[in-house]
């Protein structure tokens, strides 16, 4: 007779509960409420510790940057789902985050894989120029846009990745993941000959990537923030609708009497 083939043990260094406690990462969840921010709760999820009071601001200005901006696909995408299912508030907030991908929020992921890898291998000595040099040619060549880089509505500059990266290096958290990014946007421009400046979620990564935070979870990051917001917009749907008018708008501009 074979033997039974090992099974997992089945558990989560996460969390646990029993009948009078919860632990999260090893402390006492009663404990952590009303003495950390939902920040520093994120990052003891992902770090497995509570962050320093600079890892704090840092990663908390991460997660603020994202929350919010305006009537995006994302947020268009929640308030129609809304107005097609009512009783969903969290379809609404599904159908918006899944629209986070490579063109709006995603490419904090690409971003920082980017980074990441090219400066796994490199040591102090490495010419951070040359390797931002060899990003941009390798992306020309292939057509393929570079993660972190220009914005269709901040054109000349993005004004939360300078405030960004101003509280990352007022933290200590200024190293070489972000001056390679910033090498990559000084690059571009010069090769593309139009601006390409970082924009947030080109300095998310970057800034991320010196929090040690490894890229496959990266566009966790926008998720967790976006959710936050789309949230805000279900609520303001719900107050002041504008789906309805929108789906009349499409339906009215699209029926065949209007077409020549």
């Amino acid at each position: 007779m074979s033997k039974p083939p090992d099974r997992k043990r089945l558990r989560s260094d996460l969390g646990w509960s029993s009948a009078d406690r919860i632990v999260v990462r090893g402390h006492d969840l009663v404990d952590l409420i009303g003495k950390v921010s939902l920040g520093d709760m994120a990052f003891l999820e992902l770090k497995g510790r509570l962050p320093t009071a600079q890892e704090s601001e840092v990663f908390n200005a991460l997660a603020v940057t994202l929350v919010e901006h305006g009537l995006t696909p994302s947020a268009l995408a929640s308030r129609l789902t809304l107005l097609g299912a009512p009783e969903s508030l969290q379809g609404a907030v599904a159908a918006g985050l899944l629209g986070l991908g490579d063109r709006f929020g995603g490419p904090v992921e690409e971003a920082a894989r980017t980074l990441q890898e090219a400066l796994a291998g490199a040591d102090k000595q490495t010419d951070l120029s040359g390797v931002a040099r060899a990003i941009v040619e390798r992306h020309k060549s292939t057509r393929r846009p570079i993660a972190g880089l220009g914005h269709p509505v901040h054109r000349d500059v993005d004004p939360r990745a300078p405030k960004l990266f101003q509280v990352a290096a007022a933290n200590g958290f200024s190293g070489r993941h972000v001056e390679l990014m910033q090498l990559i946007a000084d690059e571009a421009t010069r090769a593309y000959a139009r601006p390409l400046p970082v924009n947030a979620t080109g300095a998310i990564g970057a800034i991320a990537s010196e929090l040690e935070i490894p890229w496959q979870v990266c566009r966790g990051l926008a998720v967790m923030a976006r959710a936050i917001g789309l949230v805000a917009h279900v609520q303001e749907e719900l107050q002041d609708p504008i789906a309805a008018e929108i789906w009349r708008r499409v339906e009215d501009e699209s029926s065949e009497h209007l077409r020549p």
